[in-house]
């Protein structure tokens, strides 16, 4: 393949459908907890939605797999949009917390298809001497509809009503007509990389599911310490400041950082290498972790949900707070990139689908582990503490930064 990875052979279609598919995620994402709430659900009920979505959508990445080897990529990714669009109307019937809660569990079996399959392809799709720009490509479909999109919907849902929400939560059925094309160019590629592996010659066999489950093991650590700093920030920055314009200029650094660096590292990850950048990053995270630690003591933030911070509202700590905030965007979208291109490298072109399940489920896990770890340890001591536990856990994944990469099977 020449020329650049936005036109490369089913590039556009896999980039159309995934931003389909992220937008109908993005928007629901703050908007279905709040609808739970207005039918009279409590902050621990608009909780489980959230966390029933996250959940379904890790039981169902183990199945992706095997489904697309049985069912082949056109099936699957048709249904999984399906899954994850058309149950988003199913809103405009109730919302009370048990319909909103299955309505959550169907969706995240959907989702599950999209982020498996959808990172998948990418490995399929492109040649690995030009895989971190498409990965960088590939991240900005999926960015670009939460920068947008998940800060908006809210203000849709109260300025024009829920009804507008649940409709553009339907988005992902746009993605079908793409997911389509996207399979027939994928079913061309597998046979042109069966006729390419069997002309050289190699005789090699994939290695076992342990064997490949070893080899992700130092990628997809690298990506849990990460993925938990990013999901205690997401969830614990509005405690860290009583001021809302901090706030959101806080996290939209965040998230801002993290969509430009996933983007932007996938140049320098195909001139030198994945395993080379990794260990930087680490150290940003460790770095800006440190920060706003330093800002939860010049904040006063004490244990979750004290209200310190709110009291105390030092200026002080804006600078260390944002700074902080800034530097794990850095990371948390860097290493988002480079994890993703480190797995697919240490197993065979064979088990890339595989390899993108084990990388889907460690970002998840980790999200959602970030968020109890420093929740339980903040509201037992202070957010300081928390932080620097988190802190503590980010470095402790240096040794995997700089692990050797084993040898791969060529199968």
């Amino acid at each position: 393949m020449t020329g650049s990875v936005w036109r490369a052979p089913g590039m556009p279609a896999l980039l159309t459908m995934v931003a389909a598919g992220f937008s109908g995620y993005a928007v629901l994402l703050p908007v279905a907890p709040q609808w739970a709430v207005t039918g009279g659900a409590d902050a621990a009920g608009a909780g489980l939605v959230t966390g029933v979505f996250m959940l379904s959508t890790v039981l169902f990445q183990t199945f992706v797999p095997g489904a697309l080897r049985r069912l082949g990529w056109g099936p699957v990714l048709v249904a999984g949009l399906v899954l994850l669009g058309a149950p988003s109307l199913a809103h405009l019937a109730s919302n009370e917390l048990g319909p909103v809660l299955a309505i959550a569990a169907v969706r995240g079996a959907g989702f599950a298809v999209l982020t498996v399959a959808g990172s998948g392809a990418v490995a399929d799709l492109v040649e690995p001497a030009r895989r971190g720009r498409a990965i960088g490509a590939f991240g900005l479909a999926i960015a670009g509809p939460q920068l947008v999109l998940l800060p908006l919907a809210p203000w849709v849902a109260e300025t024009f009503g829920y009804q507008w929400v649940f409709v553009a939560g339907a988005l992902p059925l746009v993605g079908i007509v793409p997911a389509v094309r996207l399979a027939r160019r994928l079913h061309v590629r597998h046979a042109e990389q069966a006729a390419e592996t069997e002309a050289a010659g190699h005789v090699h066999a994939a290695p076992g599911r342990w064997a490949a489950l070893r080899a992700l093991a130092a990628p997809v650590g690298v990506l849990l310490g990460v993925t938990l700093a990013g999901g205690a920030l997401i969830t614990f920055t509005p405690q860290l400041t009583g001021d809302a314009v901090t706030v959101t200029i806080g996290l939209a650094l965040l998230t801002a950082m993290a969509a430009l660096t996933r983007w932007l590292v996938g140049g320098l990850a195909d001139r030198f290498g994945t395993h080379r950048l990794l260990w930087p990053f680490v150290v940003v995270t460790t770095v800006g972790l440190g920060l706003v630690a330093w800002a939860a003591i010049g904040a006063g933030a004490g244990t979750a949900g004290t209200g310190d911070a709110a009291a105390s509202g030092a200026d002080a700590s804006t600078v260390p707070l944002l700074v902080g905030l800034a530097f794990v965007g850095v990371s948390y979208g860097a290493l988002q990139n480079l994890t993703m291109g480190e797995a697919f490298a240490v197993v065979p072109p064979s088990q890339s689908v595989f390899a993108s399940a084990v990388w889907n489920i460690g970002f998840d896990a980790g999200s959602g582990i970030g968020a109890i770890i420093v929740g339980l340890i903040a509201t037992g001591s202070s957010f300081s503490v928390a932080f620097l536990v988190a802190a503590a856990i980010s470095l402790a994944t240096l040794p995997l930064a700089l692990r050797r990469r084993p040898e791969v099977p060529a199968a």
